[in-house]
């Protein structure tokens, strides 16, 4: 392949991942139970998680951190401020 043509191949290949969808999601925590805990829940129940109040909660893509931040109101909805971002090398390669 000429250079032009590989040049050309990458342009499209990074206008092809750009576009790809992906799941953002916000963990506030996680915890393990046994199913027989699970089957005792109801409504009013309260379930600790892992993480304490104040600390950063994960922003996930695809199940792989790649920032933390704080929930903060965006009018009447839910955004996440960042406050600590994993370097995009780690990103990357973590994906």
């Amino acid at each position: 392949e000429s250079l032009l043509e590989e040049t050309n191949k990458s342009k499209i290949d990074s206008d092809v991942l750009q576009n790809i969808a992906v799941t953002l999601s916000l963990e506030v925590g996680r915890t393990s139970l046994k199913i027989r805990d699970i089957m005792s829940l109801s409504q009013g129940s309260v379930v600790e998680l892992s993480k304490l109040a104040g600390e950063p909660l994960d922003l996930l893509v695809n199940n792989t951190r790649v920032a933390q931040g704080e929930v903060v109101l965006v009018g009447d909805r839910y955004g996440v401020k960042l406050t600590n971002v994993v370097p995009a090398s780690e990103r990357v390669k973590n994906l």
